[in-house]
């Protein structure tokens, strides 16, 4: 059985914010790419000796469009060395991660429960409008006491 990955010392999670910074400035400013579209980094895994960074991002688009994931996914991964030679030109640590651009569900998956959240509530909103049987007898229960 494998072992959990150990967590990060605080240094180690401050680099991999300054990565996640450096990368989604890069991204946004240098890479002309035309596959990759709206792209957000949702975060960066470091392994412990900083050899590779595993990098979490999400696209802006239509849910469920895969084609829009795998394209920026390819664009990325094209573009990982010039990210890692500008990444080692900014960040000044003695090993440049190895970027691994891995796609992250989470985002569409919140929405998605957000959405169905909504539909509840909107279908429990329409119930309660409604009288319902136990409310009626409650209120003919409380016509028929004697008042005091």
């Amino acid at each position: 059985m494998p072992r959990p990955p150990k967590p990060l010392p605080a240094r180690g999670a401050r680099v991999a914010d300054q990565i996640q910074r450096e990368l989604a400035e890069l991204i946004s400013r240098e890479l002309k790419d035309p596959r990759i579209g709206m792209v957000t980094l949702t975060g960066v895994e470091l392994t412990p000796d900083y050899a590779f960074a595993n990098v979490l991002f999400t696209v802006l688009a239509a849910p469920g469009d895969d084609k829009a994931v795998a394209e920026s996914l390819a664009g990325l991964r094209a573009s990982a060395g010039f990210l890692r030679r500008e990444l080692g030109r900014r960040v000044r640590i003695h090993t440049t991660p190895q970027l691994r651009f891995v796609h992250d569900p989470s985002v569409e998956r919140g929405l998605a429960l957000s959405q169905l959240i909504d539909h509840a509530v909107s279908i429990r909103g329409e119930d309660d409008e409604l009288p319902s049987d136990a409310d009626a007898a409650d209120a003919a229960d409380a016509a028929a006491r004697p008042r005091g």
